[in-house]
């Protein structure tokens, strides 16, 4: 703790001792009844970067390789995870908690959308209850024996982020961007965000990094050149990983398959939240 310490974490970026007893402080314990060993956070500093479509592929990759996954659909107002696993049916729970809903492959999910009685019933709420709701896909929620639990989180730094980052105990986030040089701006808010809340950043996703010709093999990158490695390198991010611009997961996000696609470009960063330390 500096000497100059005002004992007010709100408006200081130090990590301190006094910093991650507040942080403990504020974590909430799950359901009574789930079992869940790890929790990865999946953020990105705007909307539009395909942020849930990473979440997906991501909790994808780490159900091929035998692990026990769960997904959190935390962007309560622009829930998108059922539609990508092709789940439409309604969760159902008792006094002794929320049913997830399985996805084809036995992936459990939460979201909005699986308690809406339409899916394209908008939800107007304001910043508290939204918050509100997500906590209660934690505390109130049955994850049964889940191995990794991906949250996909709304995008920015507002009140859903800060408080699953204060209240849920993140092994790490994954942090998804595009190649532009304004969304490489506000990736470093997510990053600084991270840092300042003591959560490990794991990796960073740069989506729709190129395309590859069909004819040629060539790799067109469309939207600029690359930025992903010169952010990895400024924040000490360990991995980066490079997702292209590819009419098949557009086809099977569209069918509710985004089980169905096969990528290695996640491989190191599934590594790297292998490594993650346990916090529950």
């Amino acid at each position: 703790m500096s000497e100059n310490c005002t004992h007010d974490c709100s408006s200081c970026s130090s990590n301190c001792a006094s910093r991650k007893k507040e942080k403990e402080s504020f974590l909430k314990d799950p359901h009574k009844n789930s079992s869940i060993k790890k929790v990865i956070g999946v953020v990105s500093g705007k909307g539009g970067v395909g942020k849930s479509l990473v979440t997906a592929l991501l909790a994808s990759f780490a159900q091929k390789q035998g692990k026990s996954v769960g997904i959190m659909d935390a962007d309560i107002t622009g829930p998108s995870i059922p539609h990508l696993f092709g789940v439409h049916e309604h969760a159902t729970g008792s006094e002794a908690g929320i049913d997830t809903v399985l996805s084809p492959s036995g992936m459990q999910l939460m979201s909005m959308n699986l308690l809406l009685d339409e899916a394209t019933s908008p939800v107007i709420w304001r910043g508290m209850v939204i918050s509100g709701t997500v906590m209660q896909f934690w505390t109130d929620v049955v994850w049964k024996d889940v191995d990794l639990l991906f949250i996909d989180m709304p995008p920015g730094t507002g009140d859903v982020p800060l408080t699953v980052f204060q209240s849920i105990p993140l092994a790490g986030i994954v942090i998804v961007t595009t190649p532009q040089e304004l969304v490489q701006m506000v990736v470093e808010k997510a990053v600084n965000m991270a840092r300042i809340m003591n959560v490990p950043v794991l990796g960073l996703v740069e989506n729709m990094s190129y395309l590859q010709c069909p004819d040629c093999g060539k790799k067109i990158e469309v939207f600029g050149q690359s930025k992903a490695e010169k952010v990895a390198a400024e924040y000490g991010i360990p991995v980066v990983a490079k997702l292209p611009i590819d009419p098949q997961i557009t086809k099977l996000a569209d069918a509710g398959r985004i089980e169905d696609y096969q990528t290695s470009a996640l491989c190191e960063i599934f590594n790297e939240i292998e490594k993650a330390e346990r916090t529950i």
